[in-house]
């Protein structure tokens, strides 16, 4: 019996490198935030009223639902809450990309 062995459990349930790339970004966004909220320490309520979403909505994001949830959607959420995803070149020429948190204005 041989068995299979992958890198991204995306691999595993797609022959499409193009959809397993998106929902391994999907799923690393959704992650993304849910780590910006504990590290806020907020509750369900707060997330809804910090991103202007219904509970519904929240409850999938928070549940990792990415199925329901567009790559679109989910920088918009991460450019609500102050960050941006910024993708770059390093000296060896591998794409690093990292959300950081936005500037914010001097007054």
């Amino acid at each position: 019996m041989t068995q299979l062995e992958y890198d991204n459990i995306f691999d595993s349930i797609t022959d499409d490198p193009i959809e397993a790339a998106d929902l391994t970004l999907r799923s690393d966004l959704v992650n993304t935030l849910v780590a910006i909220f504990k590290e806020r320490g907020w509750k369900n309520a707060d997330i809804g009223a910090a991103l202007d979403i219904p509970q519904s909505r929240v409850s999938e994001l928070v549940r990792g639902k990415i199925a329901l949830l567009s790559v679109q959607k989910l920088f918009g959420y991460l450019a609500v809450l102050g960050y941006r995803f910024k993708p770059s070149l390093d000296g060896n020429h591998h794409v690093v990309c990292r959300v950081e948190e936005k500037q914010k204005e001097a007054a």
